[in-house]
């Protein structure tokens, strides 16, 4: 793990592009698994749910990439708060880790219990077998975490404009979690 670095003022180029694909695909995919069902049934609806599932495994390897690159080579900047806050802000992103890979594995499970279509192309097996009740149980988890995931992203991104634009105390992002301490940097560091 890199040191805290005192003199930088943004994380480094790929934390930050971690972080906004990560918010992206949570998005599209939230978006994506609420239309699924208004698709036409047949080819249009498999390639919807095939899209859902595609990005659903890229979300969770793009997870696991950042989680590694933050343990490794991430730039790491001092916390924007202290004490408490400071705890709840590096627990609130390690949470939203576990939360976005269990509802990839709870996904993945999905697949598992009902075997699908994937793009017309080729069949994903059945690995396990399940009953109505277990798939409903399963994909009721799945929805709830997706959308436990999405408030909580919406409360993270409350607190960054919070501090970007109430607090104005430069601590927008500044707690390790893959944002630059201000959005100006962001657009600098990411070469927009």
């Amino acid at each position: 793990m890199q040191p805290i670095s005192r003199n930088d003022t943004h994380y480094d180029t790929r934390t930050i592009w971690f972080h906004w694909l990560t918010a992206l695909l949570i998005v599209s995919q939230w978006i994506g698994a609420k239309t699924i069902d208004l698709w036409p049934k047949g080819a249009p609806q498999v390639d919807a749910r095939s899209v859902h599932i595609a990005l659903g495994v890229l979300l969770g390897l793009l997870v696991l990439s950042r989680i590694a690159w933050r343990m490794t080579g991430g730039r790491r900047l001092p916390d924007a708060d202290r004490g408490i806050l400071a705890l709840l802000a590096k627990a609130m992103h390690w949470g939203f880790y576990l939360l976005i890979l269990t509802a990839v594995g709870l996904g993945l499970s999905l697949v598992g219990l009902r075997g699908t279509s994937f793009f017309n192309l080729f069949m994903l097996p059945t690995i396990a077998d399940g009953t109505r009740q277990t798939f409903r149980a399963l994909r009721g988890n799945h929805e709830l975490l997706a959308n436990i995931i999405l408030i909580a992203a919406g409360l993270h991104a409350g607190a960054a404009l919070i501090h970007q634009y109430a607090l104005r105390d430069g601590g927008a992002g500044a707690d390790d979690s893959g944002v630059a301490v201000n959005y100006t940097s962001v657009v600098k560091a990411s070469g927009l």
